[in-house]
């Protein structure tokens, strides 16, 4: 029983660690890009990877809250926390881009202000509670 619950703390640090990885290279897509359009279809096949990195890590972790017979420490739901403040910010985020309106012409200038400080927040969010968890 040790093993499993080590091998799912393991297996939440990766999903975190790979978390981490696609908000960066969302970072870098955003900036990368010049076109609406090409950024428009890049992230439509980027998003179901972000989804997988999210579910991973609410899935791992809801494993191992089960795992503690579902205790409701203070870590536990400042987590639960972050992961719902996770999603609305993507779903934020991701909604604007879907109703830009692509006729404009600076308008995914002011869009990737917007999405830049989403995906800082993200960020910060996700490397505050992994910090309060690995320390």
């Amino acid at each position: 029983m040790n093993e499993m619950y080590n091998m799912g703390i393991v297996t939440h640090n990766l999903g975190v660690i790979a978390l981490f990885g696609v908000i960066f290279i969302n970072f870098l897509m955003l900036y990368a890009i010049k076109d609406l359009r090409k950024y428009v279809r890049v992230i439509s096949l980027s998003t179901p990877i972000l989804s997988i990195a999210i579910g991973t890590v609410f899935f791992t972790g809801v494993v191992m809250m089960a795992a503690k017979h579902l205790e409701f420490t203070i870590q536990n739901i400042a987590m639960i926390v972050a992961a719902v403040l996770f999603i609305y910010l993507e779903v934020k985020r991701l909604m604007r881009l879907k109703y830009l309106d692509k006729k404009i012409e600076n308008i995914f200038t002011s869009y990737r202000d917007f999405a830049s400080k989403i995906l800082v927040i993200e960020f910060f969010i996700t490397l505050f509670i992994a910090l309060w968890m690995w320390l």
